[in-house]
């Protein structure tokens, strides 16, 4: 029974981190269908081909050369060394050694590769701690960054680095042992697996004795594999949900050119009637009061549409929509990223409510997250939407706020209350008699 029990705990711990992992994805599943629907299903092969120059080759990224060089090593090596995770699952089930090492050199080239990818990886993520931390760049000192999102970054830089020197760990001690000939590690069939980078760790680890190799080589296995089922739980709390998101946000973002703003049906149709000579006023609407929405615009998270929703959790927060605002540029108050933060922060305390049953908090996402002055600071140039690497629009949660503030509660600033009072009597933004509009062609210069 003994033999066994490595095999039974580690089945434990990858059953637990399997069975919390889908909890938090059905909490997070819920939490995005709060939204309103929005139909997303349209022009697939443009929104599968969309997906892939974005999410999946990064095309965004790269526009900041050094940044996006970085993070394509990153997330390669995170697609890439996730395979051989695959093989330390079936050893830990099976109680097994490197049971992919039958393909041979094939092998050896994936775990060679592996390799060298572990290291591009430590010092991309190694360069990414040092960007974040000493090199005051102004992206990463904003005031919505201070706490737990400077925090959480450099949690998630900290844990790649562990992980990455446990797989060169594992892998050095592993071959220390294969040379010695050790019991469950020796193969006939020779050395399993290629090691570039492990092989130079070898002095460390070549005087000690089988025992303590293994011993080593053991708690670098457990602690990677561990580690990696942590990581992957980790995500839901973590801002680099995004490694999940980023696909689906990316497929199912706005097709529309940027600048088309939406209407609401319900007020088009109103204006349709007042234009038709033909039209009864006082009739019964077509639709009935199913077409009348409960509320114009959006004053709260569940007034969002499930799109919305679903870019707040894909947030990587990684700036670049601040960094190309130009109101914010201008010392605004408003911060795009902060935007789809506080969206963020909002839906999961909704959620938090929903599940101690609580029904109200007598919070909304307008005002106690995110202020009327970063509202109205917005110009509406879609610099923001351009610049997301994974799709994300601030701009449409700018938007569907300011609807509200206008349309449920008429409180638009004084400039904009004055530009639509001449437009409903001049037919003009100015404050002119229409008669008058036409003057200055006869005025005199």
């Amino acid at each position: 029974m003994m033999q066994y029990l490595p095999q039974i705990l580690f089945i434990l711990a990858l059953a637990f981190a399997v069975w919390f992992f889908i909890k938090n994805v059905k909490t997070l599943s819920r939490n995005i269908k709060l939204g309103k629907d929005i139909d997303r299903t349209d022009q697939k092969n443009l929104r599968f081909k969309k997906m892939m120059r974005v999410a999946l080759g990064q095309s965004k990224m790269v526009k900041r050369p050094i940044a996006g060089f970085l993070h394509i090593i990153v997330y390669v090596g995170f697609i890439i060394i996730n395979i051989e995770v695959l093989e330390i699952i079936i050893d830990g089930i099976l109680g097994t050694h490197r049971i992919f090492s039958f393909l041979g050199p094939v092998y050896d080239v994936l775990i060679g590769s592996f390799e060298i990818l572990a290291l591009l990886v430590l010092v991309s993520v190694i360069i990414f701690l040092i960007r974040r931390n000493f090199l005051n760049i102004k992206r990463f000192l904003a005031n919505e960054l201070k706490g737990w999102p400077k925090s959480d970054a450099n949690y998630i830089l900290y844990f790649e680095v562990v992980l990455m020197v446990l797989f060169l760990t594992m892998n050095a001690t592993d071959y220390q042992l294969q040379l010695n000939g050790a019991e469950h590690y020796a193969s006939e069939a020779g050395i399993a697996g290629a090691f570039p980078v492990s092989q130079y760790l070898l002095p460390i680890f070549d005087q000690m004795s089988n025992s303590t190799l293994i011993i080593i080589e053991r708690a670098a296995w457990w602690l990677h594999i561990i580690g990696i089922l942590i990581f992957l739980n980790y995500l839901y709390y973590s801002k680099h949900l995004h490694i999940l998101l980023a696909f689906p946000n990316v497929y199912f973002s706005n097709l529309n050119p940027q600048g088309k703003f939406k209407n609401l049906e319900a007020v088009t149709n109103e204006v349709k009637l007042m234009m038709d000579p033909d039209a009864d006023p006082f009739a019964e609407p077509e639709g009935g009061e199913e077409d009348v929405p409960e509320k114009f615009g959006a004053s709260d998270v569940k007034d969002l549409n499930w799109f919305q929703l679903l870019s707040a959790y894909t947030c990587t927060e990684c700036g670049r929509c601040t960094a190309e605002c130009p109101a914010n540029q201008t010392g605004k108050k408003l911060s795009p990223r902060k935007i789809m933060m506080d969206t963020r922060d909002r839906l999961e305390e909704v959620s938090k409510n929903i599940d101690n049953k609580k029904e109200n908090d007598d919070k909304q996402l307008l005002d106690d997250y995110i202020s009327r002055e970063e509202l109205w600071a917005c110009t509406t140039c879609n610099a923001c939407v351009e610049a997301c690497p994974v799709g994300i629009d601030p701009l449409s949660i700018i938007m569907d706020m300011r609807q509200y503030l206008v349309m449920e509660e008429s409180a638009a600033p004084a400039e904009l209350n004055n530009a639509m009072s001449n437009i409903e009597n001049n037919a003009a933004p100015w404050p002119y008699n229409q008669q008058d509009r036409l003057n200055w062609a006869t005025e005199e210069s």
